[in-house]
Order: C-alpha cells, then structure tokens, then sequence
C-alpha cells in the first residue's frame, strides 16, 4: 500500500452518503479573494456545506472552476513593474 493509499487520521469523518466535497484538506484563505485556496469556497460556503442542499452544493461546485484564475493572478513581474 502506498503512503498515498494510507489512510490518514479523521479520513472517515470525510466519508457521507451526500454529494462530495470539493474539499481536498488544503485550507488556506487567501487574503484578497477570500477563497480558499485548496477547494475555492468562500468561508460561507464552507460554513454551510454540510446544511446545503444537493441541488445548492452541486451548483457551487458547478461554479468552482471559473474561480481558479482569480488566484492565479501575478503579484509582481513585467506587468507590474509597467503599470499594467
């Protein structure tokens, strides 16, 4: 069994009969966006998550892809250093 097959401490917690979570245990809020930077959540939707219904989770996690390059933006660079 490889390390990535072994489960870890609190895996079962995850485990419900429900529509998964995009959570992939990578929590960190990023300070402009207010996404979290593993699942692309907001706080609120992460809050909620487990009260939501199956229609009002697949809908978020129908939205999460278009949110990925809001956190790919560039800090600094070229660009930045000209302005633009």
């Amino acid at each position: 069994m490889s390390e990535q097959d072994t489960p870890r401490a609190g895996d079962e917690l995850w485990k419900r009969a429900e529509i998964e979570s995009p959570c992939v245990k990578l929590c960190q809020i990023h300070p402009e966006e207010r996404l979290c930077v593993g699942c692309l959540r907001t706080l609120e939707e992460i809050g909620m998550w487990s009260r939501m219904t199956p229609e009002a989770r697949r809908a978020v996690m129908e939205e999460l892809p278009s949110r990925a390059p809001r956190l790919r933006k560039r800090r600094g660079g070229r660009a930045a250093r000209q302005g633009g």
